[in-house]
């Protein structure tokens, strides 16, 4: 999770602009924050990916038998290594990117269109960070520009991050009535696949003779049908409050 979710999609993504921004003491940092790290994921990795952990590891540079990861200690870091205040930080950039996001896929908005992000009760705080980040939410959440507003305009859907609103004013690049349409035809579909499955596993002769492994996937299938149900139930809502 940390490899793939973490230093690979996050970390990767919000270090590029700051890699090829040219020279400095910002971007040597970083290139050598991500090279410590990648090394350090590799000894982590390698009791259970040996060889490909041992092959990255000579390609950076490590060719020495005895610089082996198999004959490494195993890492211990430091306690002054966690900076809580950072982690809660970089927690709420991801988090509002990714919400971001998720709006924007329910509603069907382009990939490449370029919204305004209106943003509303933001603390103080909040603030701070919309400004310290505004280039990397801009750029990661697809957004043309991020403003403080008092009021949420008509046509826009909102979400709420923390104790802020964030609106995406979309009346313009789609259509409202369509997409609330196309949503309560999904939800009325899967609310009918909920009932079909209800009756079979109301049904004491076919959970009496089916095989167990087809029981446990019409529950999953219906887990999965209610799960994807909630979050078009939520973008309706969202659709309706604009």
């Amino acid at each position: 999770q940390f490899v793939w979710g973490t230093f690979c999609d996050w970390f990767l993504e919000f270090s590029k602009p700051v890699m090829t921004a040219g020279e400095g003491a910002v971007v040597e940092e970083t290139k050598k924050t991500a090279a410590w790290v990648l090394e350090q994921v590799l000894r982590l990795l390698n009791p259970i990916m040996p060889y490909i952990t041992e092959e990255l590891y000579e390609v950076l540079g490590k060719k020495g038998a005895e610089d082996l990861l198999i004959a490494s200690k195993w890492p211990e870091y430091p306690a002054q290594l966690r900076q809580p205040d950072a982690v809660a930080e970089m927690g709420w950039v991801i988090r509002l990117i990714s919400e971001i996001r998720s709006v924007r896929a329910d509603m069907n908005v382009p990939a490449a269109a370029k919204v305004r992000l209106l943003v509303k009760d933001a603390s103080d705080v909040t603030k701070a960070r919309l400004q310290t980040y505004d280039e990397i939410i801009r750029r990661m959440a697809r957004l043309e520009s991020i403003e403080l507003v008092a009021a949420a305009p008509k046509g826009a859907v909102q979400a709420v991050v923390d104790e802020a609103t964030y609106i995406l004013p979309i009346a313009d690049i789609i259509d409202l009535d369509k997409e609330r349409a196309r949503l309560q035809k999904q939800i009325q579909k899967l609310q009918d696949d909920i009932i079909k499955i209800d009756q079979k596993l109301g049904d004491d002769k076919f959970v009496a003779n089916a095989p167990q492994e087809i029981i446990d996937e019409q529950k999953q299938r219906r887990t999965d049908a209610e799960t994807t149900m909630n979050k078009l139930a939520q973008a309706l809502r969202h659709l309706e409050a604009a």
